[in-house]
C-alpha cells in the first residue's frame, strides 16, 4: 500500500478494533498529539473497547499527501467519546523512514446540520489536480493566512480569494467574499474576531493546501485547521475545524503542535 492507502487502512483498523493490523501499520512508540488520548500504541489500543461500544466509524472524504505526511479530512459517526455523535476532523499522520505511522495530530468539532451557506462541513470538491503547482499553492496559502488572518495586509484579500467563487464550508459563514466580510463585521462588533498568531504547519498536494495555525477566539487558545482549494492562483473553496486547546484532564503532554 502507498501512504494514502495505509493511512485510510489504519483509521479503518482502529474503528474496527483490528489490533493486529494497527500494530502492523504503526510504531510501538506512536506519538499522540490529541490531548485526550494517551501516547504510545499499546495505551491507545486499550481504548478500542470504548470505540466498539459506541460504534465509532470514520469516512475519509479527502486525503492529501505531502512528503512523509498524510492528511485525512474525515466525518465521524458514533463519536460521542470525542464530543458529539457526529464529528468532523482533520487528522495528520507522519510516516517514518520504514513506512510505519509514527505520529498523529488532529482537531475535531461537532457536525452542524444547518449551516449558513447550505453546504456541509465535508462536501464539495475532492479531485486533486495541478500537482505541478503544489509549492506555489502552499506559498499562497501561507501568505493568505499571514496577510488576511494574521492582519499583516488585510486589504490584499482579493489577491488571494476569488471574487467569482468562494465555496464556504465553515458552518457559520456564507459563501463568497461577501460572506467573509459579513462574518468579520459581526465578530468584530462582538469583540470576538479570530486572532491567528502562529502558523505551525502547511501541507499541500496540487490544488489542496492545509494550514495548521494557533490563535485566540472566544477568550480561549485554539488550533485552526484551514483547508483551501485553489484554481488559477486564487482560493475558491474553504473547509475548517476549530478546536479549543485544553489545559486540563490531558492524557499526554505532547501538545497539539510540535511538527
Amino acid at each position: 500500500m502507498n501512504k494514502k492507502e495505509t493511512a485510510v487502512a489504519f483509521v479503518q483498523a482502529v474503528t474496527s478494533q483490528d489490533v493486529d493490523k494497527v500494530r502492523a501499520l504503526a510504531n510501538p512508540d506512536y506519538i499522540q498529539h490529541n490531548p485526550f488520548l494517551p501516547t504510545g500504541l499499546e495505551p491507545f489500543i486499550q481504548l478500542f473497547p470504548m470505540l466498539k461500544e459506541n460504534g465509532t466509524k470514520a469516512e475519509a472524504v479527502r486525503v492529501i499527501e505531502d512528503g512523509n505526511f498524510v492528511m485525512l479530512h474525515q466525518l465521524w459517526t458514533g463519536a460521542k467519546p470525542f464530543g458529539a455523535d457526529k464529528m468532523v476532523s482533520f487528522d495528520i499522520l507522519r510516516f517514518d523512514e520504514n513506512g510505519k505511522i509514527a505520529e498523529h495530530w488532529d482537531a475535531l468539532q461537532p457536525f452542524v446540520a444547518q449551516t449558513a451557506s447550505g453546504r456541509t462541513q465535508v462536501d464539495g470538491s475532492t479531485v486533486i489536480i495541478d500537482l505541478d503547482k503544489t509549492e506555489a499553492n502552499k506559498a499562497l496559502a501561507k501568505s493568505m493566512v499571514e496577510d488576511i488572518l494574521m492582519g499583516k495586509n488585510p486589504n490584499k484579500i482579493t489577491e488571494y480569494i476569488s471574487t467569482e467563487q468562494y465555496d464556504q464550508h465553515n458552518p457559520n459563514i456564507k459563501d463568497g467574499l461577501n460572506g467573509i466580510v459579513e462574518a468579520v463585521q459581526y465578530l468584530t462588533s462582538q469583540d470576538n474576531m479570530f486572532q491567528y498568531t502562529k502558523i505551525h504547519k502547511v501541507l499541500g498536494e496540487g490544488n489542496f493546501v492545509l494550514t495548521v495555525s494557533e490563535g485566540q477566539w472566544n477568550g480561549t487558545n485554539n488550533v485552526f485547521y484551514d483547508l483551501l482549494r485553489f484554481e488559477n492562483g486564487k482560493a475558491v473553496e474553504h473547509w475548517d475545524v476549530i478546536q479549543e486547546i485544553p489545559t486540563e484532564n490531558l492524557a499526554n503532554d505532547n501538545g497539539m503542535f510540535g511538527f
